[in-house]
């Protein structure tokens, strides 16, 4: 063995104590003045071998020329020499210290003349670089074939790999690709990650540049930001910027954009109703009938649209295509199976696009949470809640702001319709605080008219009554469509009775009844609308009161029908009447109330059911949801009228926890319930925000 190679590795000098980094002390220096004179030819071997190039495998030009004319020693020669100085292992990769080495001191302009050529080797064998190029990238090599493969590379995972691509793009631009080339596709992988300030600043970049390349493909990435942060209306403005003239295959998504702002001429001066196919495929027939769909929801027949959006979704499903939407077709046509009444068929729809994929990883949580007000519309809260907790945890960003609404407004649902105050205090903090980072949209209706009814229950309406007015304002510019317009006024409806304002509450029954000749629901809602004031007057009917019940249930509101059934039984006159409506609201709502299952009426001996053992607290589980109500200030009617059972056997259980705890006054029970209960005493008694006759 040469001298030379016999003292390097002799002296340690590549095996010495690793510095922080695991390279040896001074290893370059050693390398570079060892490997010299009669060594040269194995540093050139090295040098290349830690570039890239490989054995067995053409080497640079230069190496090969010397060992063909026999200048050096023959190619097996220097590999034996190089693997018995351990310089290189049997595989024929340089080991780490010796490959740091030599990069360190070897000029960047060599290293790069070798990579180039080594990129050259590549191309003319027609092999694609692979991991090779994001190092050369990396490395700093400035190559437009490297540029480009990795561009390709990226477009291949910018349908399903949003964060790979975006690295990739990134280590294009690295390799000397054109940024605003690139732009449109790096801001989509940027949304699609989650990054929307990312992908809104490369947008803009692209927007104000002179004849911007692949400006459809930026505008539709720009819409879908807008509207992901609840910003329908620049979402809007950004396609008209784009124009008519531009828009080509994106039309349908225009006039998804600029119809949830109430345009209704706009949306159809971008897609007008016969519009022709762009393409026969799978995507181009998806979007379609995206936009055909969203517009005939606004027609006399609007079921129709249903029909049209779901078969949109379906092919979107089957696509696998990931693009950036301001709404996506399963999303849509969710929402219109649950403004039709048919919140199963939104539950089906969102489950089928969620385990497609439509849209890709940002469209998931939408699709989750619209799934989850399915569940809650049906009287499910635990499945509500186990699709919006996945919902929040699927994807490494937080929801963004439209999601983030929907969540909160959820929240508030579930909090409502458990009947839990402290609860429904901490749902309402947080939707305060989401509603403040959204606008109104027509696709966003459903959790305002919730909060409406949050808000008229809690006496904080004024915090929404502007952004219901624009809701209204919204509706009109498209000519109060039933089908988007009926839940909203059901909702304000409701706001009505819990506000006990018969001036508010006409203007919207008499909406209901007008939707009654085209809308199903419409009809049903009305007639619920009407049971609701009799009951309030103490004029009803309990059969009528009992049909309009089932029929809210019939129509994906069972915990509605439960209400009236359960408010008309606790002013029941006759007894009778009042076991018939308890019934109904307990085959409505088997939960029987905000924790509980159903009760029966006291004398029958039967009033605890399979909850009536006390346990440490010395209540049973029914008495602590009677303590719980007590403790926020209800009377025995509001009780009964809580968890469907009468007042009477309201009193009875007050009687019995009285006597269990050993409180002698109103104020001792107080005390010793919120004992019992492990309840923040910061909490009211006799909350004034709540309304005192409702819920």
């Amino acid at each position: 063995m040469d001298g030379h190679l016999q003292r390097v590795e002799r002296s340690g000098s590549l095996h010495a104590a690793l510095d922080h980094q695991g390279h040896p002390p001074h290893a370059a220096e050693l390398m570079a003045k060892e490997l010299r004179g009669a060594n040269a030819a194995v540093r050139e071997l090295l040098l290349a071998l830690s570039v890239g190039f490989a054995l067995p495998g053409p080497l640079p030009a230069d190496l090969q020329h010397k060992v063909g004319r026999g200048a050096v020693e023959n190619l097996d020669a220097l590999v034996d020499r190089a693997e018995a100085a351990g310089l290189l292992m049997p595989d024929g990769t340089v080991v780490g210290p010796a490959r740091h080495a030599l990069l360190a001191v070897t000029p960047t302009a060599r290293i790069h003349a070798l990579q180039r050529e080594l990129v050259s080797v590549f191309a003319s064998a027609g092999q694609p670089l692979g991991t090779l190029a994001r190092e050369l990238a990396r490395g700093g090599l400035a190559d437009p074939r490297v540029a480009t493969e990795l561009e390709q590379a990226a477009d291949t995972a910018l349908q399903h790999d949003p964060r790979l691509a975006s690295q990739l793009y990134e280590e294009a631009l690295l390799a000397g690709a054109d940024p605003l080339a690139t732009a449109a596709r790096r801001a989509q992988a940027a949304a699609g990650d989650g990054e929307l300030d990312a992908a809104a600043r490369i947008i803009d970049t692209l927007l104000v540049s002179t004849d911007p390349p692949d400006v459809r493909r930026g505008v539709d990435v720009a819409a879908s930001v807008w509207a992901q942060r609840g910003m329908l209306a620049h979402a809007a403005d950004v396609y008209n910027w784009l124009g008519t003239e531009r828009v080509g295959a994106s039309a349908p998504l225009a006039a998804v954009a600029i119809l949830g702002t109430g345009d209704l001429k706009g949306a159809e001066a971008f897609f007008p109703p016969e519009a022709p196919q762009a393409s026969p495929t799978l995507l181009a027939s998806a979007l379609l009938q995206t936009g055909q769909g969203i517009l005939a929801s606004l027609g006399e027949k609007p079921q129709q649209g249903t029909a049209v959006l779901i078969h949109a979704s379906d092919l979107l499903n089957s696509a696998g295509t990931a693009l950036p939407l301001p709404e996506t077709p399963g999303a849509l046509a969710a929402l219109l199976a649950l403004h039709s009444g048919e919140p199963h068929l939104a539950e089906t729809v969102c489950r089928a696009a969620v385990a497609a994929g439509q849209g890709g990883s940002a469209a998931q949580p939408r699709l989750l949470l619209i799934q989850a007000w399915a569940a809650m519309m049906q009287d499910k809260p635990d499945e509500a809640r186990l699709a919006a907790k996945e919902a929040a945890k699927i994807n490494h960003w937080p929801l963004v702001p439209r999601d983030e609404f929907l969540g909160a407004a959820l929240d508030v649902g579930l909090a409502r319709r458990n009947g839990e105050v402290p609860e429904l205090l901490r749902a309402w903090e947080r939707a305060r605080e989401a509603m403040l980072h959204t606008s109104v949209d027509l696709y966003s209706l459903l959790p305002w008219g919730e909060l409406l009814i949050a808000a008229s229950r809690l006496r904080e309406t004024r915090h929404v009554a502007h952004y219901v007015d624009e809701a209204w304002r919204l509706l009109g510019r498209l000519g109060e469509p039933p089908l988007w317009a009926v839940p909203l006024h059901w909702a304000a409806v409701q706001a009505a009775l819990l506000n006990e304002s018969p001036a508010d509450l006409a203007p919207h029954a008499t909406a209901l009844a007008k939707a009654s000749t085209h809308s199903h629901l419409a009809a049903i809602l009305a007639a619920a609308g009407k049971a609701w004031v009799s009951v309030l007057a103490g004029r009803f009917r309990p059969a009528e009161v009992e049909g309009a019940a089932r029929l809210l249930g019939a129509v994906g509101m069972p915990w509605e029908g439960a209400r009236l059934a359960g408010h008309a039984a606790a002013r029941a006159d006759d007894r009778r009447d009042m076991m018939r409506l308890l019934s109904c609201a307990r085959d409505l709502h088997p939960q029987g109330g905000p924790a509980g299952t159903p009760e029966v009426p006291a004398g029958t001996g039967a009033e605890n059911g399979g909850k009536g053992q006390p346990d440490a607290s010395g209540l049973s589980e029914r008495e602590k949801e009677v303590a719980r109500l007590v403790l926020e200030g209800k009377t025995y009617r509001e009780i009964g009228e809580s968890i469907y059972i009468s007042p009477r056997t309201a009193e009875h259980h007050i009687a019995r926890i009285r006597r269990r705890l050993g409180a002698e006054n109103r104020s001792d029970l107080l005390a010793r319930l919120r004992l019992a209960l492990g309840t923040d005493n910061s909490v009211p008694a006799n909350p004034q925000h709540l309304h005192p006759r409702q819920e």
